[in-house]
């Protein structure tokens, strides 16, 4: 899938990582639309403080979750539905971690790193096939976290969300390709140029035909007369020569 995916799967992980958060039990410390502060200090203010992720512009947040992770994870270049799966857990669990468990998955080398390896093997799998090991795996290693007691809930819902919403992306890629490469009709062959070819020929030849028995009284009406003209005009000459052999002898 691809560039215009960015804004539907960016949509749909803000309205699960919500706004700003410092729980005691988070690692990652204070925390805006899903961005820690120490990601904010890396990409926007390197002495950043709990007040200034508060502060976080949206427009910020997202340019952070494009750089470090939609563009890391090459989710350009993953197919609809695995895409958002892959950015979403990049996310949630960080971009090493989802890139290893993508490449596990479609069977290279986990090296956390998504290159032309990575991204032929993805290409070779069935895009829903890859989100159903993506999301098995990810459940797995969330509830064997230590905070599984605090967080499981949410994340369990969250997981179940992402699959839920990354098979109907799929879906819905594998239904417009399909439309696209169909046949113009349903049960309609096109014909090839040669036969449009004879087929108009043979259109306009039948229109002729049909004209002519159909169009024109006109010139049956003139045959008609002409061979009425023809038999008097042989009847006639008969006549007269039966009357001049009749008076010759005399």
């Amino acid at each position: 899938m691809a560039i215009e995916n960015y804004d539907e799967a960016l949509k749909r992980l803000l309205a699960h990582e919500g706004g700003y958060t410092h729980h005691p039990s988070d690692p990652g410390g204070p925390t805006n639309f899903g961005i820690t502060i120490h990601d904010y200090r890396q990409y926007v203010k390197p002495g950043a403080t709990a007040a200034d992720v508060k502060a976080m512009r949206l427009d910020e947040a997202k340019a952070i979750y494009r750089a470090k992770y939609w563009d890391a994870l090459r989710c350009d270049a993953l197919p609809a539905g695995v895409d958002y799966c892959v950015f979403d857990y990049g996310v949630n669990s960080g971009i090493g971690r989802a890139a290893r468990v993508l490449q596990r998955v479609v069977g290279v080398a986990d090296d956390g790193r998504v290159g032309p390896q990575t991204l032929a093997a993805v290409k070779a799998r069935e895009p829903k096939a890859i989100v159903t090991g993506i999301c098995d795996e990810r459940l797995a290693f969330l509830q064997r976290l230590k905070t599984w007691p605090v967080f499981g809930k949410g994340w369990g819902r969250r997981v179940a969300e992402v699959r839920a919403a990354s098979l109907a992306l799929a879906d819905k890629a594998i239904t417009a390709l399909n439309v696209s490469t169909s046949a113009p009709g349903k049960g309609v062959v096109p014909l090839n140029t040669a036969a449009q070819k004879h087929s108009a020929g043979g259109a306009i030849a039948a229109g002729g035909v049909s004209a002519a028995q159909a169009g024109e009284p006109s010139a049956v009406l003139i045959i008609v007369a002409i061979t009425i003209v023809a038999a008097i005009a042989a009847w006639l000459f008969w006549r007269w020569r039966q009357q001049r052999q009749q008076l010759a002898p005399a």
